[in-house]
């Protein structure tokens, strides 16, 4: 068993919602595809919708609801804070019954706080995905405008039932068990277990990807994830047993010893990265040769197309031991690594540097090709032979990757450096 990721689409694939009519995917459980999935419930008393994408997708959501079941809203779940879970939720909450009450929004207790932090950061974090997904959202607000969506203001909700750990609640006649995960995608993450047909609607709990190994942290900048809390959020699906899994993006996975088999191999996978990381700590090894040399172990078939095990060496080692690396007297200070650049490319010579970035690149060491056109570039941003240099390292790292997050960045600095 395992190897899921091998069968399902990467990151590239996620788009917005169309407002095609909604999936069935049995036992009156409906999917609206979009930028993050939307789900709906149905009860004997209305709907419950399961995260609202987007801002501008959550017409698109209502409008693929409607044609399959125009019953009220009674309440909203949202499985995590990120904007595309919780953008469309004013939409829906007006969606609920004629003269009655809005439908409840239901989160996880520590989702404020991850609110907070978004708004906060608003615009160093919109500034820093941009390279990743700015494109693909902009394509997917003209789709919106193309049927008729006017632009939609992104929600800034206000839930009106928190989970603290575990709470139970009855719509409808159907029972719906809302568990808090924190180890998920974000501290905020919640997962919705439906025990009469034993789905798991797990949100991005193992990250957007199922069947990868998770994002500790992002490279476009979010809090750091407890990789043993990641590992310990998971025993939550092992204890619950589910037949299907229904994760945020894609369709859902089918087959309880399926399921419950590639989640022990995420954790096993986890374990092993977090305690190789942490006895070379203990070792006295230096985070980047650890970033080098930790690795899954090879009979765990999981996907690196999100999260990668380099990347999640240093977070799973700056979460314990923070920013500091005792590499150097310099980490102390507000100087950047490159303020003495000018004075290494005069005394060095930057056809000299060039010629050993040049050499690094022929051996198929792009890395260092890079730190060498860098040492150029911060001193003469338009230096032609060091940007030559640095496009074909660059291409080079990306040629070498499938996961979204190198990939995205690696294709923005080749066209900062003038390729196409």
């Amino acid at each position: 068993m395992g190897g899921i990721h091998r069968e399902r689409p990467g990151a590239d694939a996620m788009a917005g919602a169309t407002g095609d009519p909604a999936v069935a995917l049995g036992d009156d459980l409906w999917m609206s595809a979009g930028w993050s999935n939307s789900y709906l419930v149905g009860t004997d008393d209305g709907r419950v919708v399961v995260n609202t994408g987007m801002g501008f997708e959550g017409p698109l959501h209502v409008r693929a609801y409607e044609s399959v079941d125009d019953s009220p809203t009674r309440a909203v779940v949202l499985t995590q804070g990120h904007y595309d879970h919780v953008g469309g939720v004013d939409v829906f909450r007006a969606t609920g019954p004629a003269g009655g009450p809005e439908p409840d929004v239901v989160a996880q207790a520590n989702f404020t706080v991850w609110r907070d932090d978004n708004e906060r950061l608003e615009a160093f974090r919109s500034r820093n995905s941009a390279f990743a997904f700015m494109d693909a959202i902009l394509a997917a607000m003209e789709h919106a405008r193309s049927v008729g969506v006017d632009a939609v203001a992104q929600a800034r909700p206000e839930p009106t039932v928190l989970v603290d750990d575990r709470l139970t609640l009855t719509i409808g006649g159907r029972e719906l068990e809302l568990i808090a995960t924190p180890g998920g995608e974000t501290f905020d993450s919640m997962i919705l277990w439906l025990p009469d047909c034993r789905t798991l609607v797990s949100g991005n709990l193992f990250g957007p990807l199922f069947g990868h190994v998770p994002n500790l942290v992002t490279i476009r900048g979010d809090r750091y994830r407890d990789a043993l809390q990641y590992v310990d959020s998971l025993d939550v699906v092992a204890e619950l047993q589910p037949e299907r899994l229904v994760t945020g993006h894609f369709d859902p996975i089918v087959g309880a010893d399926r399921i419950a088999a590639e989640v022990a191999d995420l954790q096993e996978a986890m374990r092993w990265v977090h305690d190789r990381t942490v006895d070379g700590m203990n070792a006295g090894t230096d985070v980047w040769t650890l970033m080098e040399q930790v690795r899954v172990p090879e009979h765990l078939d999981v996907g690196e197309g999100y999260g990668q095990t380099k990347w999640n060496v240093r977070a799973i080692w700056e979460h314990y031991a923070g920013w500091f690396h005792h590499r150097s007297t310099t980490e102390l200070y507000g100087v950047h690594p490159l303020a003495t650049a000018p004075d290494v490319v005069a005394a060095a010579g930057a056809d000299a540097l060039l010629a050993a970035a040049r050499v690094h690149r022929d051996a198929g060491r792009p890395v260092e090709a890079l730190q060498l056109c860098d040492l150029v570039l911060a001193t003469d941003a338009e230096h032609a032979a060091a940007r030559s240099v640095a496009l074909d390292a660059t291409r080079a790292l990306l040629e070498s990757t499938g996961n979204f997050w190198e990939s995205a960045w690696l294709r923005r600095s080749i066209t900062k450096l003038g390729g196409a």
